[in-house]
């Protein structure tokens, strides 16, 4: 099978790694070797980034998806004998088209402050999901944008975290444990937050390797708990109308983009 390099200028998380990463999904058959390759921003960076191909390239021509808008290295980018894939292209020359200005050929100004208050609102939220991780704090829950329960280890923390760093949104997560259970009830601590909660579920397989990995060879990660507090908590989603999803097969990426419209949040 054909193990083409990728290579892109930003890390996979970012936007234009995602999409990279999103075209490449298209080709489940296909194996891929990904290299990142931040901020090219002078030919030289680009001649560099073309010495190194070799290296990266298996028995296929490298793919190289870029979002370069220096015309002088796109070019050397062409010459280098890779595929590549300008990301902005065409969309670039149609918002100039239609907004009568030409783009800026200044690098990084994705990642730059940019908006102040919009970079200061996304700071705020990564401050507000790390107090509120795990349950660590019950203060200000009234604010919160959402409240992610679930059983220890069911993706609560990165769901979070990415909610938070990517869309600014006040996130809290809340454990359910042995103690949440004995009512009908969500806990507490969150009942009177209850049109703010979101459920996270898994499988019991799922959970008992991941707690194993943590706890190997005690209760917490055995099968037989996995399957009890999923089922507990499950029930408890569905009597309190909680919405709920099963995090097992999905990224961090789905699952925010699901919890975003289940609450109808907006960032």
């Amino acid at each position: 099978m054909p193990e083409p390099a990728s290579s892109h200028p930003s890390s996979p998380e970012s936007p234009r790694g995602v999409l990279g990463n999103a075209l490449l999904a298209n080709f489940p058959g296909v194996r891929f070797r990904r290299h990142t390759v931040p901020f090219v921003d002078s030919v030289e960076g680009a001649r560099a980034v073309i010495a190194d191909l070799p290296l990266h390239a298996a028995s296929a021509a490298p793919i190289i998806f870029t979002t370069v808008k220096s015309a002088q290295i796109l070019a050397e980018l062409h010459g280098s004998g890779g595929v590549v894939i300008d990301l902005l292209g065409g969309h670039l020359r149609e918002l100039e088209t239609s907004l009568g200005s030409a783009a800026s050929e200044q690098l990084g100004q994705y990642h730059g402050v940019g908006d102040i208050e919009r970079y200061f609102a996304r700071m705020r939220a990564v401050e507000y999901a790390i107090e509120h991780d795990d349950g660590q704090s019950m203060r200000a829950l009234d604010i919160a944008d959402v409240i992610i329960i679930a059983p220890s280890r069911c993706g609560k923390t990165p769901t979070t975290m990415y909610l938070a760093l990517q869309y600014g949104l006040l996130v809290a997560n809340y454990p359910l444990t042995d103690d949440d259970f004995p009512s009908d009830g969500l806990p507490a601590t969150v009942d009177r937050f209850a049109s703010k909660c979101f459920g996270l579920t898994t499988t019991p397989l799922r959970l008992s390797q991941v707690r194993h990995e943590r706890r190997p060879d005690t209760v917490y990660s055995s099968l037989a708990q996995c399957t009890l507090e999923i089922r507990r908590a499950e029930d408890l989603y569905r009597r309190n109308r909680v919405p709920f999803l099963n995090s097992s097969t999905k990224s961090v990426e789905e699952m925010s983009a699901v919890i975003m419209q289940s609450m109808r949040l907006r960032s």
